[in-house]
């Protein structure tokens, strides 16, 4: 089971961006995705997730409206387009899953078992 995800880069504050993560080895109709992010000097915590059999997703206050997750089942992708880029967005940013796992609140509260690598956002001026 791999995740592959693409799509960082820098930004100025109010800015967008996408970013995608190639699944492969499993398909998204029944495990919970999620996008986790780690900032310098910060703990590691979840900004998006979604359960891929009834897309019922979960989303932290500090992200809410701001940010969406979504998948493209036929590119087996997940994408976080995220708008309205903050300073404080800056970090590393991964997807994630755990097979066996379908809501998408228990995975944006825990850590998953399978990770992609990291993809830099930075938001600065």
């Amino acid at each position: 089971f791999q995740l592959q995800a693409s799509g960082g880069g820098l930004v100025q504050p109010g800015g967008s961006l996408r970013l995608s993560c190639v699944a492969s080895g499993f398909t998204l109709d029944r495990p919970a995705v999620g996008w986790f992010r780690r900032a310098p000097g910060k703990e590691l915590e979840a900004v998006s997730c979604l359960s891929t059999n009834n897309d019922i997703t979960h989303y932290p206050d500090f992200v809410k409206g701001r940010f969406t997750i979504s998948t493209d089942k036929a590119k087996n992708t997940i994408y976080l387009q995220m708008n309205d880029l903050k300073p404080e967005d800056t970090a590393i940013y991964y997807c994630a899953t755990e097979l066996g796992l379908s809501s998408s609140y228990a995975l944006c509260h825990r850590r998953p078992t399978t990770w992609g690598q990291g993809t830099q956002v930075t938001v600065s001026s």
